[in-house]
């Protein structure tokens, strides 16, 4: 289901005539009065902590702010109810910022610096999507206002991304060729520290491995039962051994997601939910084909059946150096974060839940040496960067030594350090769309680096197929 719908001629959200005519030319200066917009949208997604293809709320409000600032705003975009594309502009170079929204199962967390886990809530924002959200939006309404007051040609975009944690929205996406016609692609991230390096991702795919077997009394009549939990511990046995004859870079984990109820009761399902990552989409190829046979043999051995359902897979991402090297030049500009003394005073509680992993908090503030790396983590970005030339930037929205997917990040996410990191994230990305509305230089060498890297006889391919994007996967 689609809808559009556009509010033309709205008046500029409470800057005034002066404040406009100071700001004029100067994109970080739009996003610094967007401040408060930032902070509020950022904490309402973070209360809301809502799961991948399930952001109604987070995505109708990204949705309200882009269509009150005068924004066309197309709705349910690659059979995905959550996905939007806002547009505002003509003519010109199109240039595309990337929104993120979803949390994270199983973690939660008060904005508190000790663990305070929130009854009854189920979902938290352990990797910053709010921020993440939030400081998209906040650039993508200063570039319009930078746009509008210049004159400049072209037209700004938000992609509104559902469930990127292991839904791949943005591969269904880029599958639909919602990319194809976008000249540059944006994003960027929280993190723990500020950096715009050229730093690639590991390719990915995840299943759910699905075991039946038949139920019956284990005490009674055990030999009448065939244990599906047998069979998914039995296929994790050898994948563990795998271990040892996977390339060093690969990755490969699990989690059971069910294996019964009652220990007297045989379990007739199982249920195990595996990722594998490597640097190439033929090394996931390779691993998985292996995987499968573990699967395989598994039920054999246990005489249940086994099925797999592939829920998500993402290509490694493409780095473009010539943009990477632009964005630095934009982060050291804005310079990172700085705290007053009361989140100095937050921030230290936090680094000592931090052990060994904890940096010193004045590096918040510092800006990362440029180089290019590999990355050991997955985003379904890495398929955009394939369809269109793609830079990111990473912001220390979270206490230093902070690692992602923790109840800290969950803390530093919903605190006012993380809504300073997508601020910072806010002005990079503002000034870096500015800087490629006004450089056709830029965008050229940028487009010839990503075309050399492609080949010539490039042709994109998904690593989870033709399957429908799986709505329910986190019901």
């Amino acid at each position: 289901m689609k809808r559009i719908f556009a509010l033309a001629g709205v008046a500029a959200l409470a800057l005034g005539a002066p404040l406009q005519a100071q700001d004029n030319g100067d994109p970080a200066a739009i996003v610094a009065a967007e401040a408060d917009r930032t902070e509020r949208v950022a904490g309402q997604l973070w209360e809301w902590a809502e799961l991948g293809y399930l952001e109604s709320r987070s995505s109708a409000l990204l949705q309200d702010e882009l269509a009150a600032e005068g924004f066309d705003v197309e709705v349910g975009i690659a059979e995905i109810p959550t996905a939007f594309v806002a547009e505002w502009g003509e003519g010109g170079p199109v240039i595309a910022i990337l929104a993120e929204m979803d949390a994270l199962p199983g973690i939660n967390q008060s904005a508190s610096a000790s663990r305070d886990p929130v009854a009854d809530k189920h979902a938290g924002h352990a990797c910053g999507h709010n921020l993440f959200g939030a400081g998209s939006l906040t650039a993508a309404i200063a570039v319009k206002k930078w746009l509008e007051d210049t004159g400049t040609p072209g037209r700004i975009r938000l992609y509104g991304t559902p469930a990127e944690e292991g839904g791949s929205g943005k591969v269904y996406m880029t599958r639909a060729g919602m990319f194809d016609d976008v000249d540059i692609a944006i994003h960027w991230h929280a993190d723990d520290e500020n950096s715009a390096a050229a730093r690639t991702s590991l390719a990915n795919r995840s299943a759910k491995f699905r075991f039946t077997g038949i139920s019956a009394h284990a005490a009674g009549a055990p030999e009448r039962g065939r244990s599906a939990l047998d069979g998914a511990e039995a296929m994790n046995m050898m994948a563990n051994m795998m271990h040892e004859h996977m390339p060093q870079d690969a990755r490969m984990h699990y989690v059971i997601t069910s294996g019964g109820n009652a220990p007297n009761v045989v379990p007739d399902f199982a249920e195990v939910f595996y990722y594998v990552r490597h640097p190439e989409p033929e090394g996931v190829e390779a691993i998985w084909q292996r995987l499968e046979k573990a699967a395989e043999g598994a039920a054999m051995g246990t005489g249940t059946q086994v099925k797999w359902e592939v829920i998500h897979g993402n290509n490694p991402l493409l780095v473009n150096e010539t943009l990477a090297r632009a964005m630095d030049e934009k982060l050291r500009a804005v310079g990172g974060v700085d705290y007053t003394e009361e989140e100095r005073a937050w921030a230290a509680q936090i680094s000592e839940s931090l052990g060994d992993a904890a940096k010193p908090l004045e590096s918040a503030g510092d800006i990362q040496p440029y180089q290019k790396s590999l990355g050991y983590g997955s985003t379904d970005v890495g398929d955009v960067s394939w369809a269109t030339p793609t830079v990111g930037v990473r912001t220390a929205t979270w206490v230093p030594g902070t690692s992602a997917h923790s109840w800290q990040a969950v803390a530093a996410s919903g605190h006012s350090i993380g809504h300073k990191g997508a601020q910072v994230a806010a002005k990079a990305m503002a000034l870096m769309a500015a800087e490629l509305f006004t450089n056709p230089e830029l965008r050229a060498a940028a487009k010839a680096e990503f075309d050399a890297a492609r080949g010539p006889d490039y042709q994109y391919k998904s690593l989870l197929g033709d399957r429908d994007p799986p709505l329910d996967y986190r019901r």
